[in-house]
């Protein structure tokens, strides 16, 4: 305040009337040279879509005005007196502004330059997703530390001894937040060993989705009936993950029940039938089919068969295919399904009301 009273009596009203006009000038001449570019630059990236123009709108986006503020602060104290600690102040303030503004711009640089990688990957080439995503978020965390500790440097902070206090000290911090490192140790061990990436159909215990986006922290999986999973990093690689995508075939068996007065003759013919119902499928190998059991109501033949592709929808137009062949061919063959029945034999005879 002292410093204050000191500037307004060393100038007088006319110099403190320019001063206040060119920080007005220099904040609106900010504002509109924004909004015009801003136009401008979305105007041609309609019309050209070329990565420059998109650069730029994000550059033109990232910039703050409140941020520029200082700058215009520090062109209106050049027409001024100023003292010599209230004169570095504005210069310190001036210096820290740009550089929070230099890293809204290469934080805004480097997330669309990700985002538009991702974009191009997303669907084809789910590894790269992942290691993007992830490489995206570090890239940015870096620059904000960076950052911070320039600007720490500029306020004349040792920052020797502050890094030499978080080692010190990093032990409780460690502690404190075991958790939250668990979980950014556990996205590294994802970005390398890549369990499942993203697009990945993931099975994790009773629950089971499609993995959307894989985080510092967090893994979104989408499940089949539309809900976003949460899962914490940490928590789902001490589960135990079955990753559907990257099964190259896919091993079915089933049970066929038959009635016991099936004669044995169509009884031996039944593993052949149940053979080329498989065969009749093209994406389908046979593997065996056998008279397993004895049933309670039902003799038993179990087929096992593989799905030469690991994805569901053909599974299932697989199984509905050879499900009618083998319907076909037991009615040809006039074999009956057995289905559950008692049959109750009665010993002596009736006994006759009174």
């Amino acid at each position: 305040m002292k410093l204050l009273l000191q500037a307004w009596r060393a100038n007088d009203l006319y110099d403190w009337t320019i001063a206040a006009a060119i920080v007005a000038g220099v904040v609106v001449a900010t504002l509109v040279i924004k909004f015009v570019a801003l136009r401008v630059v979305t105007a041609l990236s309609r019309r050209t879509a070329t990565s420059i123009a998109g650069f730029l709108a994000q550059a033109i986006t990232a910039t703050k005005v409140w941020l520029l503020f200082p700058v215009a602060i520090y062109a209106g104290a050049s027409v001024v007196d100023l003292p010599r600690k209230l004169e570095q102040l504005v210069d310190t303030v001036v210096v820290v502004a740009l550089m929070v503004q230099a890293a809204l711009w290469a934080n805004r640089f480097i997330r669309g330059s990700f985002e538009r990688q991702i974009a191009r990957r997303r669907g084809v080439d789910g590894e790269a997703v992942t290691t993007l995503a992830l490489l995206g978020v570090a890239a940015r965390v870096l620059i904000w530390v960076l950052t911070g500790l320039l600007v720490l440097n500029h306020l004349k902070f040792d920052i020797t001894a502050l890094i030499a206090g978080l080692g010190i000290g990093g032990v409780a911090v460690a502690l404190a937040v075991q958790n939250i490192l668990g979980d950014l140790f556990a996205s590294l061990s994802i970005a390398l060993d890549k369990p499942f990436v993203v697009g990945d159909f993931v099975v994790v215990g009773e629950l089971r989705g499609t993995v959307e986006h894989i985080g510092l922290k967090t893994t979104h999986v989408r499940s089949l009936d539309g809900e976003l999973i949460v899962f914490s990093n940490a928590d789902l690689l001490k589960s135990r993950i079955r990753n559907f995508k990257r099964m190259q075939e896919r091993r079915v068996a089933f049970t066929v029940g038959v009635t016991y007065e099936t004669p044995l003759a169509k009884l031996e013919r039944i593993p052949a039938i149940l053979r080329e119902a498989v065969a009749h499928c093209d994406r389908a190998r046979f593997d065996r089919a056998h008279f397993s059991a004895y049933g309670d109501f039902a003799l038993q033949y179990e087929v096992v068969y593989y799905v030469l592709s690991p994805e569901f929808n053909v599974y299932m137009d697989i199984q509905q295919a050879i499900n009618l062949e083998i319907y076909r061919c037991f009615a040809d063959e006039g074999i009956e399904f057995a289905y559950p029945t008692q049959t109750v034999f009665l010993r002596g005879a009736a006994i006759s009301p009174k």
